[in-house]
């Protein structure tokens, strides 16, 4: 006989069946539905992507054409802007030799002679290295000259190097004096400078090349500081100063950012893009400007005053 355990048990069977099929037959219909959502979403994104990679291709084609164009015209562009002037380079350690190279070519082109290089050695920067710094400049030092009250060690060998290497009055250009053939070789016997051409014959101008990289380590503000000094008596002792360098030179920590911080942003020209062509011909265009004592932010940097001076220095003109 069938008791009324048996019907319940059953019934209560039967809706765990239905309740297990709806689940069941629910779950598919919904794992399909999400199989569809996400085989759109994957349809549109790879839409996207392409999209993406397509203008990524025809931007590079255009920064290369620009390139290209500057690689080519820019000798033509700059053509007299420096002529009759002299231009010696001060290389940060880090930097680009290929920044300085091409420049040095394209200043040529801008009737500038090159007199050398400068090359500031890691050495120069060490912590335990400011004293020796400090009475090296004041042994080298021409009598002529005479440091700032409360001037620190960097600012002194500043004084001293730029002096050497640098000068406002062209009857000085283009020939040694036993001042700076001293000065350079004390501080390349110290280790603190490596040198090339003939860097002691008084340029007019100077760029100083930045390093690729931000110094991270600890110390390294100290660091920045040192070269700036160094920026800004090439400035003051010659008849104007750019410091180039990379974009990464512009972003936080980089020589470039710290000039634009700083007060000497007042007096030496910055440019962030000194590693491409067009970047290159800007840089001669600022050392035109710095001669008529104008100095100016320039690339695309944060708070830069344009990619370019504007107005553009006009062509043949030197100050």
């Amino acid at each position: 006989m069938i008791d009324f355990r048996y019907h319940l048990v059953s019934i209560v069977a039967i809706f765990l069946a239905l309740a297990l099929g709806i689940i069941l037959g629910s779950t598919t219909l919904s794992q399909q539905a999400v199989t569809k959502g996400l085989q759109r979403q994957t349809s549109a994104l790879a839409k996207r992507n392409d999209e993406y990679r397509r203008t990524q291709l025809r931007l590079e084609a255009q920064v290369e054409g620009d390139e290209n164009f500057a690689r080519t015209m820019g000798p033509q562009l700059v053509a007299e802007r420096l002529k009759g002037q002299s231009l010696v380079f001060v290389e940060t350690p880090g930097a680009s030799n290929d920044s300085i190279e091409q420049l040095s070519n394209l200043a040529k082109s801008a009737g500038a002679a090159v007199t050398g290089r400068v090359t500031i050695q890691k050495k120069f920067l060490d912590d335990n290295q400011v004293g020796t710094v400090d009475e090296l400049a004041g042994q080298l030092k021409p009598g002529s000259m005479a440091f700032p009250p409360g001037a620190g060690a960097y600012e002194k060998a500043a004084a001293v190097l730029a002096g050497a290497v640098v000068t406002k009055d062209a009857a000085k250009t283009g020939r040694e004096d036993g001042s700076a053939a001293a000065v350079l070789a004390g501080f390349r016997q110290a280790g603190y400078v490596t040198t090339s051409g003939k860097p002691g014959q008084h340029a007019t101008l100077a760029v100083m090349i930045a390093p690729s990289s931000q110094y991270a380590y600890e110390g390294g503000d100290t660091d920045n500081k040192a070269l700036l000094a160094l920026a800004a008596s090439l400035d003051g002792a010659g008849r104007g100063a750019v410091l180039g360098g990379p974009s990464t030179a512009a972003q936080e920590g980089g020589l470039v950012a710290a000039l634009r911080d700083s007060d000497t942003d007042k007096a030496v020209s910055s440019q962030d893009t000194v590693d491409t062509a067009s970047g290159q011909v800007v840089t001669v265009l600022a050392l035109q400007n710095e001669m008529g004592g104008k100095a100016g932010r320039y690339g695309t940097g944060s708070g830069v005053n344009g990619y370019l001076p504007s107005p553009v220095p006009a062509a043949g003109g030197n100050g």
